[in-house]
């Protein structure tokens, strides 16, 4: 949402009517308003410094990602809800059975190099992942492994799949690399080639040049690919310039040296929102912090309780945290689905912060208080027989996650549950924690990104629980059945529909703790004019729309002539 900035206008004065005057004029037509023309240069600010511009090796760096999302196009793109529509590709058919995807490119996509779009550049992208050296994930890797590429003729490939997989086409909006310039080059040997800092690409920018003080590297220019297929731009050219954090970044539009920033964190925040020229864009990000409780942990039976998961929610006071941890930027998560996609259940509530309804449920659950001790102190701890209820919480140990653990064990203490808490480097939770299952309960994160398709199979079906991403061990055959359903179907509406019910369940079922949603923030002075937002998928779908980015305008005079603003 765009930040909005009121301001007071007062305005006195009068109007005469004389109606001899007017009944003698010959009426006008209504003033034309200024139109967008091309000219002018945008210059944004990143966080972080270049490495390889190249789609299949970006996934890891979001200045490259940011950068590429400018120079590259795949064979399909999504909307604002989710949905693919063709982007290279012009069409595309699926058979009857889900398993053969056919798709006919366009006849007027051009590479920056003046050459056409083939079938031998989609076959030569795709395959780069079954390369047994392809330095992505072993999940990317075992799901191409399986599919079949054929080229049919110059302009129709088609991908054989071994059985129905409805989040394929979301594997397809990855920018395609041009086969000509590549041949014969290995998915290792990408990872070194000069492809990579001299890139040809299919979209609306094309690489100009690196930007460089004293030798090294400090910003890329890109200018505007006239022949691009869905229509040149409006901005002539785009150059980033790179800074090692936010506050570098903001004092680089206060020296004048960039339009935009790409990303605008709690940290300067405010005093980007100070300066009435610099407009603050907003969107949730599909990502959710979130508490694990190992439901499979003997030791802790009452983890696997859902009334009891339902009380340790409903005693966090999510939206506290927001406005006192995160300086607003955050959204009560509402569940395990994004918001913004076809699938979402938009009448699905959030459970609301309520104290007394989480002490009656433990109350219930055979969870007594102490006698004559005040909520919030160190003996104000329940227990059941001889056991306390207590355990640890592990969690990051940046400053955000340490603060949202320690927002977290005071509210828990409110409601006589005792956690300790356990900070260990960010580098380790996935290995030593997550995977390995050693946790009794874990804070972190969950990210949907890059994917589009709102498929949460990976993370809550029942055959993720042992060495997938359902870390929590949840089970359970009524979601297991509809998530299974909901993979080997192509039909949007069917596939809706399954996922109302999963989502249902799940808020019945509580499998995890769902905190918050952050926001993500980036600025761009006024005189670009032409942007919108929607729903990210992920920071550089900030530029969905950059085919409307302008500058200047042409401005029409009472004469013939014209003049445009200044580039």
């Amino acid at each position: 949402m765009r930040n909005l900035r009121w301001q007071i206008l007062i305005a006195v004065g009068g109007v005469i009517l004389i109606f001899g005057y007017l009944m003698g004029q010959t009426p006008t037509a209504e003033p034309t308003a200024p139109a967008p023309v091309t000219g002018g240069i945008y210059r944004e600010a990143l966080i972080g410094m270049v490495n390889r511009l190249n789609p299949i090796l970006d996934t890891t760096n979001q200045v490259d990602h940011d950068i590429d999302a400018l120079l590259y196009r795949g064979l399909v793109r999504f909307d604002s809800r989710g949905i693919a529509y063709p982007d290279l590709a012009e069409s595309w058919a699926i058979s009857e059975d889900a398993t053969l995807y056919t798709f006919s490119l366009r006849d007027n996509a051009l590479w920056h190099d003046g050459k056409s779009i083939q079938s031998d550049d989609v076959v030569f992208t795709f395959s780069k992942f079954k390369d047994p050296d392809f330095p992505g994930s072993d999940d990317l890797k075992a799901l191409w492994s399986e599919i079949k590429i054929n080229r049919l003729d110059d302009q129709t490939v088609q991908f054989q799949l071994p059985e129905p997989f409805s989040p394929f086409l979301d594997f397809l909006s990855i920018g395609l690399l041009p086969e000509h310039e590549l041949r014969g080059v290995s998915a290792g040997e990408l990872i070194d080639h000069p492809f990579n800092v001299q890139p040809v690409g299919t979209g609306p920018f094309m690489f100009s040049q690196f930007l460089m003080e004293e030798n090294k590297i400090v910003g890329i220019q890109l200018r505007a690919f006239d022949d691009f297929y869905e229509g040149r731009p409006y901005l002539d050219e785009i150059e980033f310039l790179f800074y090692p954090d936010e506050d570098q970044a903001l004092q680089a539009y206060l020296d004048g040296e960039v339009t935009g920033i790409g990303q605008v964190g709690m940290d300067i925040l405010d005093r980007v929102l100070e300066i009435p020229e610099l407009n603050v864009y907003s969107a949730r990000l599909p990502k959710m912090y979130v508490i694990y409780l190992n439901l499979k942990d003997t030791e802790k039976p009452y983890f696997d309780e859902k009334l009891f998961r339902r009380a340790l929610l409903e005693s966090i006071n999510r939206q506290w945290i927001i406005n006192n941890y995160m300086s607003g930027q955050g959204i009560i998560a509402t569940g395990p689905i994004f918001t913004s996609t076809w699938a979402y259940l938009d009448t699905l509530q959030p459970w609301p912060f309520d104290i007394q309804d989480a002490n009656s449920l433990l109350n219930a659950l055979g969870w007594e208080l102490p006698e004559g001790i005040e909520p919030g102190s160190p003996e104000y701890i329940r227990r059941q027989d001889d056991e306390l209820l207590s355990f640890e919480l592990v969690h990051a140990s940046n400053d955000l996650h340490t603060a949202l653990a320690q927002a977290i064990l005071t509210s828990w203490k409110q409601v006589g549950v005792q956690v300790e808490l356990i900070a260990v480097p960010s580098d380790e939770i996935q290995s030593n924690y997550l995977e390995a299952r050693e946790f009794e309960a874990l804070l972190t994160e969950i990210d949907l990104s890059p994917y589009t398709d709102p498929d949460p199979y990976p993370f809550w079906h029942d055959s993720q629980v042992e060495t997938g991403q359902n870390y929590a061990g949840f089970s359970d055959r009524n979601i297991g059945i509809w998530l299974e359903k909901a993979r080997t179907t192509s039909d949007l509406s069917t596939r809706a529909d399954l996922y109302k019910s999963f989502q249902y369940r799940f808020n019945d079922q509580l499998p995890a703790l769902l905190l918050i949603s952050p926001i993500y923030n980036y600025a761009i002075d006024s005189q670009i004019q032409g942007v919108s937002v929607g729903p990210l998928y992920k920071p550089s779908d900030r530029f969905y729309n950059i085919l409307e980015w302008f500058i200047r305008v042409q401005i029409p005079s009472e004469v013939s002539s014209t003049e445009t603003a200044p580039p």
